[in-house]
């Protein structure tokens, strides 16, 4: 078992529960089911991939969230739509499937304007209040790494259906800091692989929203 390639999903997941991370990641017990939300997203993702690459028109169900779109499409700079990008180990930029490939990202919307990059990441859900600007951050280290010529990048995690836009901004002097956050999360998946020891977390989730039924915590028992 091996704690890479990893991302910032993937992590989260482990964060969340280690034991829930174990049965659904490794050990893939429980098969993907695709909700009605998710069918949303995807769908939300392809709309705006296809209306910044191809200009092709928002279907009307999506109809809502054209002005913003129209906003990003016109800012000047080469736009890069659902980019895959990958880190090696030693934090260098890699292709997604490489095989030396130890970190994967998807930015959603990367905008390249000589030295300064903008990076949206499209949200379907209701609301921004429990917004995590974690993905943010990575994004931007992943995409200082594919293009050294950037030096500043503003991010924002786009919530269409809540009509909301949570910022952040970095340079490249972040760069330092950044990692060494991202890099100590990492260390604490890497061990639980390392060990082959996954404790659970309990939360408010185990009660309704977690298939692990073996665990003492879950909500069924």
């Amino acid at each position: 078992m091996s704690a890479a390639p990893w991302s910032y999903s993937k992590l989260k997941s482990f964060e969340t529960c280690p034991k829930q991370f174990y049965h659904v990641n490794v050990l893939k017990q429980f098969p993907f089911a695709e909700t009605e939300a998710i069918r949303y997203g995807s769908e939300f993702h392809k709309a705006a991939e296809e209306f910044m690459r191809d200009d092709k028109p928002i279907p009307p169900k999506f109809s809502f969230v054209t002005k913003v779109l129209d906003s990003l499409k016109a800012r000047t700079g080469e736009k890069l739509c659902e980019r895959k990008m990958g880190l090696t180990e030693n934090l260098t930029p890699c292709g997604f499937f490489d095989k030396d490939v130890w970190f994967r990202g998807i930015a959603d919307l990367i905008i390249l304007d000589g030295d300064l990059a903008w990076i949206i990441d499209y949200k379907t859900g209701k609301s921004a209040r429990y917004a995590d600007k974690g993905q943010l951050e990575l994004m931007a280290l992943t995409v200082f790494a594919h293009f050294p010529q950037v030096k500043r990048i503003r991010a924002g995690l786009l919530f269409v259906v809540a009509n909301d836009l949570v910022k952040a901004n970095y340079t490249e002097f972040n760069k330092e800091e950044l990692w060494r956050k991202w890099l100590a999360k990492h260390a604490a998946m890497k061990k639980a692989f390392d060990v082959d020891v996954w404790n659970p977390r309990p939360s408010g989730l185990c009660h309704k929203h977690c298939p692990v039924l073996e665990c003492p915590h879950n909500g069924a028992n």
